[in-house]
């Protein structure tokens, strides 16, 4: 059951990097402006998304995880 808990951590962790990464792109991406204003605007847009779905990530983590840990006790 533990490692149930390390495995859903890792996947977590994982998901959150690749989130970050995404982000940070995003970010770079759109402070260049070497491309034209339509596509600075969807990346915009997308970087925030990104940050979105980083905060789903990290508060279904939150709430899953006291129930994965009392069943690796239990």
């Amino acid at each position: 059951m533990v490692l149930s808990v390390i495995g859903f951590t890792f996947d977590v962790v994982g998901k959150v990097l690749l989130g970050i990464s995404v982000y940070l792109v995003h970010s770079r991406v759109t402070r260049e402006m070497k491309i034209n204003k339509k596509v600075l605007r969807e990346m915009k847009r997308e970087r925030s998304l990104a940050l979105i779905g980083l905060v789903l990530i990290i508060i279904g983590y939150l709430m899953q995880l006291p129930a994965k840990l009392l069943g690796a006790f239990v």
